[in-house]
């Protein structure tokens, strides 16, 4: 038997409506004004300076100075970093990528459902009332609007670093080349969406721990470690075809993006194994919270 008292019907009381109950302005602003979220975006924000400054003692990348190029014609983001703001913008979304993105959509979602436990406010949410489907719908959907934000904001700022340390200009490909500076923010955008559909993942597997623990750094700990033992698996070789089922095999297919002809067979596959795996776990958090006995 719960602790908490959850009204379950809107007749109780005139005037009653669920679906007004904790809207998404409120609960945004509380998640806006805490310092957590303030501090990432801060991270997120300084990355792109702190890269002008190490490309700016240590050399052009690539170049005799900076060493990045290792040699050869071999052409990578690294190589052409500073050519333009959109190649600036494009390797701070490589570089970041990997694994810094992954922890604001790990503490945003991982941190949803657990914050309120550890507070011991559940209860009186849930008391309001707010019903739990509500509750979850709430936060589900500003966790992952500050995401999304998150992303968008580091080549936001690398765009506007960039162009005043390097120069607006076409974006140098990898492959060779070059995008006009028409197609140069288009073909951002779409690998930012990318990425942020490759991340859902870690959103489901965030928020479904979010509401089977009270430790909110267990929930966002645990979504990081087992992302990060996914990239470990794609690296086995051995396991040969089966990685493809790994969310983390794809999690660079953006790069299509970036040729002078789009190529979406990599990114499609990416995004409906990212999309497959969210669905399941977010149907698990909300199965398992409807369930769960609110004792904080």
């Amino acid at each position: 038997m719960s602790s908490a008292t959850e009204v379950r019907g809107p007749a109780e009381a005139p005037g009653y409506h669920a679906r007004r109950t904790l809207p998404l302005r409120v609960e945004a602003m509380r998640q806006l004004r805490r310092r957590r979220t303030l501090l990432m975006g801060g991270v997120l924000a300084a990355l792109p300076f702190i890269l002008i400054i190490a490309f700016a003692i240590g050399g052009t990348p690539g170049g005799e100075g900076g060493g990045g190029g290792g040699g050869g014609s071999r052409i990578n983001l690294m190589d052409v970093a500073t050519e333009s703001a959109a190649n600036f913008a494009a390797t701070c979304l490589f570089v970041s990528a990997g694994f810094l993105l992954v922890v604001p959509v790990a503490l945003f979602c991982g941190d949803t459902v657990a914050s309120e436990a550890s507070w011991s406010s559940l209860r009186y949410l849930l008391a309001a009332p707010v019903p739990r489907s509500r509750l979850l719908w709430s936060k589900l959907v500003v966790a992952l609007g500050f995401s999304l934000a998150a992303m968008v904001l580091l080549p936001v700022v690398a765009l506007a670093a960039g162009a005043a340390a390097y120069g607006w200009g076409p974006l140098q490909l990898p492959t060779g080349g070059a995008l006009s500076t028409a197609d140069t923010v288009p073909r951002l955008a779409l690998v930012v969406g990318f990425i942020f559909v490759s991340q859902l993942v870690t959103a489901g597997l965030a928020f479904w721990l979010s509401t089977k623990t009270d430790a909110p750094l267990g929930a966002v700990g645990g979504a990081v470690g087992l992302t990060i033992v996914g990239n470990v698996l794609d690296a086995v070789t051995a396991l040969g075809t089966w990685r493809e089922f790994l969310p983390a095999h794809w999690q660079f297919a953006w790069a299509d993006a970036l040729q002078p002809e789009l190529e979406w067979g990599g990114m499609v596959k990416g995004a409906a194994v990212s999309v497959t795996y969210a669905l399941i776990l977010f149907a698990f958090a909300f199965r398992g919270f409807s369930r769960k006995d609110i004792v904080s």
